[in-house]
């Protein structure tokens, strides 16, 4: 995994970049104290894993350590032509049923950057509001 400090809006994001891999995620636990954000990334265009990429996510945000956690839900790889759109991913990863947590869902791009910035604008604005930065 990659630890990062990123610095934006004068925020200063420490981002632990995980991975999805079956055989990492039990140790994903390790990571979530102090945890005041959650970006989870979602392969638009992998309709097989969409479900699974669901129960994860699930899984995740049922941990105490994370209960006040922001999420913002980078949905990437936009770009291709059979990608589910951002309403499409929204129902299948439930996230409407989220009432007690603060969310977003972004469309993005990795290799153009489209829709990072936006991303990250809500995560640090939502931040402040809540005066966790």
């Amino acid at each position: 995994f990659n630890v990062e400090t990123v610095e934006y809006k004068n925020i200063q994001f420490t981002v632990w970049d995980v991975g999805g891999q079956d055989k990492i995620r039990p140790l994903w636990r390790h990571y979530f104290q102090n945890t005041q954000g959650i970006i989870f990334v979602v392969d638009s265009n992998d309709r097989d894993r969409i479900v699974e990429a669901r129960e994860e996510l699930q899984r995740m945000l049922n941990e105490d350590e994370l209960r006040d956690a922001l999420l913002l839900v980078f949905a990437n790889k936009q770009d291709l032509p059979n990608a589910m759109s951002i309403a499409e991913i929204t129902q299948q990863l439930g996230l409407q049923s989220l009432t007690r947590r603060a969310w977003y869902i972004q469309s993005t791009c990795a290799t153009t950057g489209d829709g990072l910035y936006e991303g990250l604008e809500w995560l640090a604005e939502t931040l402040r509001k809540t005066g966790r930065d």
